[in-house]
């Protein structure tokens, strides 16, 4: 795996490594709020359209980072499981590197 990996490769690879939790991001794309729910190294955008092609990235390099909250697989909408809530991209960052082992 490459060091310089994009903040939404970061967050699938996370993800597919656990899969037994469910990433819900929050970002700000080009002034326009969106959240991903990331699930097994697969995202998809809660609030616009996802493409059908795998290589093009629901988390652009343009992206802001709200937040990112982990929940408890399988999501279920109604009563979320949370694990962690409101973690910012750098809380995210330093547990990944704790995690995974890279930067």
């Amino acid at each position: 795996m490459s060091l310089n990996q994009s903040q939404g490769q970061k967050l699938e690879t996370y993800s597919s490594k656990y899969p037994q939790e469910v990433l819900l991001v929050k970002l700000e794309i080009d002034g326009e709020f969106d959240e991903v729910m990331i699930f097994k190294g697969f995202s998809s955008s809660l609030m616009r359209s996802t493409a059908f092609d795998p290589d093009v990235p629901v988390i652009s390099d343009r992206a802001e980072i709200i937040t990112i909250d982990r929940l408890k697989a399988p999501y279920k909408p109604n009563q979320p499981t949370y694990l962690q809530q409101g973690m910012t991209w750098t809380q995210f960052q330093a547990m990944y590197e704790s995690m995974i082992g890279e930067a």
